[in-house]
């Protein structure tokens, strides 16, 4: 079929329309428009090969809501989807102007919609979110971004709660443990235990103001502080404060001084950590100065394991000298490099004379130091004296001469070293045989 032929079937369509105004009449004109289409509108695209361009495709929509008013009306019939995506644009742009809604709540609305979505399909949102971390929830450039961090928000939220369930938990706990204690009736002190305890403090301050008129100096030396970090200066000062309570509750104790002590450093902090408001009652010594300048040097004896002078016996005329250092990596020569620069005497304990050394460095704790000193001006004995060592250290006591000693201990070399029995038996032999001779 030709245009010719084309437009004037258009024309009686349209005609047929006007006049047709009832319902039954629009069905019938639809079924004409749909026929005369397809008579004559494919037959002419395909004589001219325009069929493509003549009749562009497009979405349709089926109207249901028509098909529910009219059962007679055809299940194929449908609308132009675009037409009806303007109408709707349309009604929205008119339902937003009505909205006076700021956009900022508007789009915090729209966040919290989707933070509802998400939770009802089950991935990790916290329950309650604030304004400030919905808003950077909505600034985070991907959607990766935002569930990482609506994770983290959701195990933040779980870490409160397991906190609060302990907190309640314990608090419940010591509320049961009150409760039974003003059940059971606590036995009350004994007031003669506590004019005990009280009248024994009032006999160790005595001693202690005693000996800081009577007794015999025990100097520490605190310039040691930049050797050390700040856990080694807490222990250091947690070993002191262990040797201020051991001299105070010795028969004759310790003048303690502290020299080279300095204000607001980490040793008086650490102090004032441990004593609070007892620091300035103790009964010791300190002061800023050099122990040289306080007492004469011929006096002085710096104790320091790295000395190669052993001590014999204890000089209740000397004044000792022990540094206030606490070193987990054991810097050795660093108390006698102290001792030599200031040309003092220097002095090591009998360890190896008394003791079966096993391992380990030579170097004790400053609370030992206090126990080994204290034994040895009480009673002089260096195996009483030597019990405070840390028995890991040592094997036991020297009870035979220096020369079989030496015997016994190449023999345990010779066994850790690995050799033969043989050797060691026939070497066993010559040292008994030996013996039985010089008897």
């Amino acid at each position: 079929m030709t245009s010719d032929k084309f437009f004037p079937l258009l024309c009686f369509f349209c005609r047929e329309l006007f006049e047709h105004s009832t319902r039954s009449s629009m069905q019938v004109a639809n079924m004409l428009l749909k026929k005369i289409v397809r008579c004559s509108a494919f037959s002419f695209s395909i004589q001219h090969g325009m069929k493509r361009d003549l009749f562009p495709l497009s979405r349709t929509l089926i109207l249901s809501p028509c098909l529910k008013e009219d059962n007679s009306r055809s299940s194929s019939e449908k609308v132009d989807l675009d037409a009806w995506k303007e109408v709707m644009k349309s009604g929205l742009q008119d339902g937003s102007e009505t909205v006076s809604e700021p956009k900022e709540l508007s789009a915090l609305a729209a966040a919290r919609e989707t933070l509802e979505l998400w939770r009802l399909v089950g991935r990790p949102v916290p329950e309650k979110i604030s304004e400030e971390q919905l808003k950077a929830f909505m600034e985070c450039p991907s959607k990766s971004a935002k569930k990482k961090y609506l994770k983290f928000l959701h195990l933040k939220e779980l870490y409160k709660k397991s906190n609060k369930r302990k907190m309640d938990e314990k608090r419940e706990k010591r509320l049961e443990t009150q409760e039974r204690a003003s059940e059971t009736e606590e036995p009350k002190k004994n007031p003669s235990v506590c004019l005990w305890s009280s009248s024994m403090d009032k006999a160790y301050n005595w001693r202690v103001a005693q000996s800081m008129i009577f007794g015999q100096p025990l100097v520490f030396d605190m310039s040691y502080e930049k050797y050390m970090s700040v856990r080694e200066v807490a222990n250091a000062v947690r070993q002191i404060v262990l040797s201020e309570g051991c001299n105070r509750r010795s028969v004759d104790p310790f003048h303690i001084h502290f020299c080279n002590f300095k204000d607001d450093s980490l040793y008086h902090k650490e102090f004032i950590k441990h004593y609070r408001g007892a620091w300035d009652k103790l009964l010791i010594t300190v002061t800023d100065q050099c122990y040289t300048d306080i007492f004469p040097k011929d006096k002085l004896i710096y104790l320091t394991a790295d000395s190669p002078k052993v001590m014999k016996t204890f000089d209740h005329d000397k004044i000792y000298i022990v540094g206030s250092m606490v070193d987990k990596n054991i810097r050795t020569g660093v108390s006698l490099a102290q001792a030599k620069r200031l040309g003092l005497e220097t002095a090591a304990l009998p360890l190896e004379k008394y003791l079966l050394w096993n391992c380990g460095a030579k170097n004790l704790t400053l609370d030992q130091m206090m126990h080994i000193l204290l034994t040895l001006k009480d009673t002089g004995d260096w195996k009483k004296a030597l019990e405070f060592v840390p028995k890991r250290k040592y094997c036991g006591f020297v009870n035979k001469p220096m020369h079989e000693l030496k015997k016994t201990l190449n023999l345990v070399n010779m066994l850790k070293l690995g050799k033969r029995p043989e050797e060691l038996q026939k070497r066993f032999a010559n040292n008994y045989s030996k013996r039985l001779t010089q008897k």
